[in-house]
């Protein structure tokens, strides 16, 4: 059955040339309805493409597979005719040769609660433009508009659902429904909607507007306390890409933010976030809050508002266009996302957020996950970024030993390339000064990255004499896989270095080398690391732990059993693989220890 929509607020007598109608009609079953009208489609038959990725998630995502039903007509005044559509591949489709106006409906599926995709159900409605609208092939490049239709008011419980996103409107209703516009289909992508009843947080950061729109708490937010904490945050952030003028690139910014049981991500875009967290990361009036949590929050907060400088304006060159048919490699995302992810929490720092203990804390935690993963060694940040489409977003049980993640060694790069500078320097230049001349010639201008584009920024800041230091910096930590000697670099008169020390139980559980989830009571394996001794025992990956020497294995246990063995003792491990039970038998010695480190303050001046 076809659907065809209609809204007063569209002027017949000046239409679109591309026209998207979007409906929440099916609560309960998560169907939106899809209207797209083509004042002129092309006379050889148009080709409609429905994106297979969405920018700054690199996976085929393939969102065409939850369009359950697509139908096109050609209209004649009132009337629609019926067009047979041909299906080219599983994202495009074409129209017959026609002369006149074009409307397609489509029934798209909707439970997907990440921020990548669009989910509707009887509480809130959420989409990104990329996972409904069907992009008109040659024409993505015209202004297009958006009509969103409120769900039927005999749903009460959507009788006073609001509408939150920053996409420019033209005329809407007290709630948000209505008429909206974009530049362009790029335009239209880059601002999703969030539909529902929320919770507000407002502040103003660099003199604009900024909102936090909440969803899924049922307690009151202490909205006075995340203001403060977000509009400390915001502002560290504008004055570190704009001192003189102390102002962001955008005139209002939203982060929408969807409470759950369980979930953390964001996904970033020009003038807005859409962020998943825990409930408990939230501060909430009359309720317990666990700090190290919230700082978390404050974290991903502080990593998406950052992207809508490097990523959305300071952009990788072949990413200008985006083409959301196909993959798209660059060896930047070291710099992209690794960058970004240094200076989330050194941002939390700076705007006083947290304290410098902490903060080290959370260097030190992820530089020692760092040395902990055998990938690092096979696998450079150059190739970590070209592969993310296939390894780092397609991760399995064998990631930690193949795999180094261009967000947490791009981290520690960053902050190795930070010290460097400031020494080579003389502590008069800094990381900071590199990230400003990236927005002067790469992210006012609109020009993007090339792959080697901060090689020119490097050189220009520090002069022709770091060339040879630059050059040895790429090919070690950038290209190769040597690892980054932060030991050596950190300045002593801030920050002191130590090897960390572990009792006998924890450094067995380092040992060991795997991870695990309990499955029913059942201690299920879920990775195996390289050179540990599950490694060395043959367990594997969704191996079910059963006992070690003769004591049953729980996740409640393990600790207290392995606190129990000793150096040289014959170990008899008993496990279930496909229930089929096998034994392992090994002596317990003494592994080559992994350097693991703690970073302590020499004093409070470290920035």
């Amino acid at each position: 059955m076809s659907t065809h929509l209609t809204n007063s607020a569209v002027n017949d007598d000046e239409p679109f040339e591309i026209q998207y109608t979007i409906w929440p009609a099916d609560l309960i079953g998560h169907h939106f309805q899809v209207n797209l009208q083509i004042l002129k489609p092309h006379p050889e038959g148009q080709i409609l493409q429905m994106p297979a990725w969405i920018p700054g998630s690199y996976l085929i995502r393939d969102f065409s597979k939850h369009i359950e039903s697509l139908e096109a007509f050609a209209k004649r005044g009132s009337s629609l005719k019926p067009l047979k559509l041909e299906r080219l591949d599983n994202d495009r489709w074409r129209l017959p040769p026609i002369d006149g106006p074009v409307e397609v409906n489509a029934s798209i599926y909707a439970f997907d609660s990440s921020v990548r995709s669009a989910y509707l159900d009887q509480d809130r409605g959420f989409f990104n433009a990329s996972s409904l609208c069907l992009a008109v092939v040659g024409q993505t490049d015209l202004p297009c508009s958006l009509i969103l239709v409120p769900p039927l008011q005999t749903l009460k419980q959507a009788n006073d659902w609001q509408v939150q996103t920053t996409l420019a409107s033209a005329k809407l209703d007290p709630q948000g429904f209505g008429f909206y516009l974009a530049r362009n289909y790029d335009d239209l992508l880059d601002h999703p909607f969030a539909l529902g009843q929320f919770q507000f947080v407002r502040w103003k950061a660099g003199g604009v507007s900024h909102t936090m729109a909440i969803q899924g708490c049922r307690l009151e937010i202490n909205a006075k306390r995340l203001a403060a904490d977000l509009q400390a945050i915001c502002n560290t952030s504008i004055q570190l890409f704009d001192p003189k003028t102390q102002k962001p690139p955008f005139s209002n910014y939203t982060f929408l933010v969807n409470a759950l049981l369980t979930g953390y991500g964001g996904l970033e875009h020009r003038n807005s976030t859409a962020l998943i967290c825990r409930r408990d990361q939230l501060p909430q009036i009359n309720a317990t809050l666990d700090e190290s949590a919230y700082r978390e929050f404050l974290g991903l907060c502080s990593h998406e508002y950052f992207h809508a400088w490097l990523v959305k304006r300071i952009q990788a060159k072949v990413f200008q266009p985006y083409h959301l048919d196909r993959r798209i490699h660059t060896r930047l995302l070291w710099l992209f996302e690794g960058f970004t992810s240094y200076y989330d929490d050194l941002l939390l720092l700076r705007s006083k957020r947290i304290s410098l203990k902490i903060y080290l804390e959370c260097v030190a935690n992820n530089w020692n996950g760092v040395l902990r993963g055998a990938g690092r060694h096979k696998q450079s940040l150059a190739d970590s970024s070209f592969d993310a489409w296939t390894k780092y977003y397609q991760s399995d049980e064998n990631t930690p030993n193949a795999v180094v993640s261009y967000y947490t060694k791009g981290a520690i790069l960053a902050l190795g390339l930070d010290l460097l500078i400031r020494h080579f320097s003389q502590q008069r230049k800094s990381l900071d000064d590199a990230l400003r001349l990236l927005w002067k010639w790469h992210g006012r201008t609109q020009k993007g990255v090339p792959e080697d584009g901060l090689d020119a920024i490097v050189l220009v800041l520090l002069g022709p004499e770091f060339a040879k230091p630059w050059k040895e910096f790429k090919a070690r930590y950038i290209f190769g896989t040597e690892d980054i000697p932060l030991a050596e670099w950190f300045d002593p008169n801030f920050v002191r270095v130590k090897l960390k020390t572990f009792s006998q139980a924890e450094q067995l559980k380092l040992d060991f080398g795997l991870s695990f989830v309990d499955l029913n009571g059942w201690f299920k394996i879920t990775h195996v690391f390289e050179g540990g001794f599950a490694q060395i025992a043959g367990l594997a990956p969704h191996d079910l732990l059963i006992s070690i020497n003769e004591q049953r294995v729980t996740v409640s246990r393990w600790s207290q059993i392995l606190g129990q063995l000793t150096l040289g003792e014959r170990i008899r491990i008993r496990y279930f693989r496909q229930d089929i039970e096998h034994e392992a038998r090994f002596v317990l010695k003494m592994l080559e220890p992994i350097a693991q480190y703690q970073l302590l303050p020499s004093n409070e001046k470290f920035n």
